[in-house]
């Protein structure tokens, strides 16, 4: 790598001998996309007549030199082009330029298209300038496991050799904007909250913390932005979504990242049903609208995302996916027992039965949920800011869809009672769950102002990006994940 490094060092000097080697003059006038999308199909006798002059500028990514004569591979944001080099063609100057070219360089060309023996457009240059001079080689081979470690910390290479990881974050912006969009069109206002939050809330997980020199006080990176939307709903935004991001500081899988895109969104004078019928309209119009059909394939399994999505509660999911434990989830010491026979350990220290219930689904159910589902009646001791289920106090009003066995969007109407969601708080921070240090007084306050009627939900945004790509690792969905620092 130093020995190619040196080279280019004295071929970047021998430019500067002449000129500045970093130019910012030459604009660019066409796309390569535009040119492939209307000549491709033009047989060779057409381009006879055609004067036009193309000008050019992308990143040389092969060089084939054949002497008199050179191929190139020119790639820009919208594509590749053949692009002919014939020392006849070019200037005195033009040509000294060319023999110090490298793969990796940018470059700006002007020329006329035509069609090579075997039918590629090409574009044959008579106007040739090296804008960047790569001081790096590009990488011959860039795939396979042994690489996708530096595939992931050097994305920018990346990007360059792999028009498919392009593609996957192509497919993120037209997801995102559509996303936008629909909410937009419903008359939902797009909002910003703190990143920085005096108490951690609106989801049990760890923070990360920090501390502002200024005020003198510790500040969390919030894990949810959930407290502070439902403040505005208070405030008379009835209304609202946020697409931003959230921290967590927790492990890292193939499924989480510390750093990740939510959309959160919440409306007043709505049910957590009404929120499950715009979120089936939400998810299968936008995979309609980004993948051009309702079915995909993740995972080589195939995916349905025409409505309706299929719709259980949790126990019914439990008792169907493991049928020897119907019956024990309705006695605390049967459940802990059946719990420890299949191996699994309670996830708090004091379980209740909806916690056990939990750990049932999460161990057992959560992977088999393949085809979009609406998981329902989720037990209270788990949704601390769900409202109670009105038929049935031990469960709240409140949905996940699961799609290819992973959590992809969590909903509820929203609990607007200040005195039962106080006791909550307190009961969670008795009970030390994660995430769950203090009391946020100031949103109980604010529900004493009166939150109306509301429900709210919140969607994972690279866990979607990543079954839309068909991609298995969320890291390929993000643009830097975290990684451990780079050794040496």
């Amino acid at each position: 790598m130093d020995t190619y490094r040196e080279q280019r060092l004295k071929k970047l000097e021998e430019i500067r001998k002449k000129r500045n080697p970093y130019p910012n003059d030459f604009k660019p006038e066409h796309l390569i996309c535009d040119l492939v999308g209307q000549y491709t199909s033009k047989e060779s006798s057409f381009f006879e007549s055609l004067k036009d002059e193309f000008v050019l500028a992308g990143r040389v990514l092969i060089v084939r030199d054949f002497g008199k004569s050179a191929f190139l591979s020119l790639q820009d944001r919208s594509g590749k082009l053949q692009v002919y080099i014939g020392r006849q063609f070019l200037g005195a100057d033009d040509l000294q330029e060319f023999q110090l070219l490298d793969t990796g360089d940018i470059v700006g060309v002007k020329g006329n298209l035509f069609k090579t023996k075997t039918g590629e457009l090409t574009l044959k240059v008579v106007s040739f300038k090296i804008l960047v001079k790569s001081l790096l080689p590009l990488p011959e081979k860039f795939h396979g496991l042994t690489d996708v470690e530096m595939r992931f910390r050097q994305r920018y290479v990346d990007l360059i050799v792999n028009p498919e990881v392009r593609k996957k974050f192509e497919i993120r912006s037209r997801a995102i904007s559509f996303i936008r969009n629909f909410f937009l069109q419903r008359d939902y206002m797009e909002v910003e909250t703190p990143m920085m939050q005096p108490i951690c809330g609106g989801a049990t997980a760890k923070p990360f913390e920090t501390h502002h020199n200024a005020l003198d006080m510790k500040l969390y990176l919030r894990v949810a932005p959930e407290l502070y939307l439902k403040r505005l709903v208070v405030g008379g935004c009835e209304r609202v979504f946020e697409l931003n991001r959230n921290f967590r500081n927790e492990g890292l899988s193939a499924k989480h990242n510390p750093e990740f895109t939510m959309l959160e969104f919440y409306q007043a004078y709505a049910t957590y049903e009404d929120l499950m019928n715009l979120t089936e309209e939400l998810i299968s119009s936008l995979v309609k609208s980004v993948c051009g059909k309702h079915e995909l394939t993740y995972e080589e399994n195939c995916i349905n995302f025409k409505p309706p999505f299929q719709r259980v509660t949790v126990q019914q999911a439990v008792e169907k996916y493991v049928p020897e434990g119907k019956g024990v989830l309705s006695d605390l010491d049967k459940a802990l027992k059946f719990l420890k026979s299949k191996g699994v350990k309670p996830s708090v220290d004091k379980p209740t039965l909806g916690d056990v219930m939990m750990d049932l689904f999460d161990a057992f159910v959560e992977e088999k949920l393949v085809q979009p589902t609406f998981v329902t009646k989720y037990p209270i001791e788990v949704s601390p800011l769900s409202r109670r289920n009105d038929t049935d106090p031990r469960f709240v009003d409140r949905f996940e869809l699961y799609m290819c066995g992973r959590e992809m969007a969590n909903a509820f109407s929203e609990l607007n009672d200040p005195l039962d969601q106080k006791q909550r708080f307190l009961d969670q921070v008795k009970e030390k769950r994660e995430g769950m240090a203090e009391v946020d007084e100031d949103y109980i306050r604010a529900l004493e102002y009166g939150l109306p009627p509301t429900a709210g939900e919140g969607i994972g945004i690279d866990r979607l990006i990543m079954i839309l790509t068909d991609s298995h690792n969320i890291r390929e969905v993000i643009f830097f994940p975290h990684l451990k620092r780079e050794k040496g």
